[in-house]
């Protein structure tokens, strides 16, 4: 189930190091594959679209357009005091609120940061452009069970996906 409120505190989280919207949502994409993999489920509940430029988080990436100006988020959440976007990037407001996160989502999101956070646009474009990504259309969603394919022990992941 996709949470506005925690996808704020989770983009706060990932922005005081990666600030860049592209980047920090590729991070999201990837600390969310790893979460997928030790967890069964993804850390805000989003749904993935594969668009051009590879796979994006769709509730997330309404967040920033709707912060941005040129989206729209229906929600109660305050969303604009949290944080706002300057060219591309994601300027937090205030820190995030850590008791949304799990021990686990703070865990993957950590490791994501660490292991990609520094690469660059185009390093992350490759890494994202996945077998996920591959079997979606263009502007098509991406099923959750095609992001549990992409990793390792995919099949036992697909089915608990599956009988979930």
């Amino acid at each position: 189930m996709f949470s506005v409120e925690k996808t704020v505190e989770v983009l706060l989280y990932i922005v005081k190091t990666v600030p860049d919207t592209y980047r920090a949502l590729k991070v999201l994409y990837l600390a969310d594959k790893k979460h997928l993999a030790e967890y069964g489920r993804l850390i805000c509940g989003d749904s993935y679209v594969a668009m051009k430029l590879g796979p994006v988080p769709s509730g997330a990436y309404d967040i920033v357009k709707h912060v941005r100006g040129d989206g729209f988020c229906w929600t109660d959440v305050p969303i604009t005091e949290a944080f706002t976007v300057q060219n591309y990037d994601i300027v937090p407001l205030r820190e995030p609120a850590l008791e949304l996160l799990s021990e686990s989502d703070i865990e993957c999101l950590d490791a994501a940061i660490e292991e990609f956070g520094h690469l660059s646009f185009g390093e992350l474009k490759d890494l994202s452009h996945d077998t996920a990504w591959e079997s979606s259309d263009r502007n098509d969603g991406i099923p959750l069970e095609a992001i549990a394919k992409a990793l390792p022990d995919s099949d036992l992941l697909v089915d608990y996906i599956q009988d979930s």
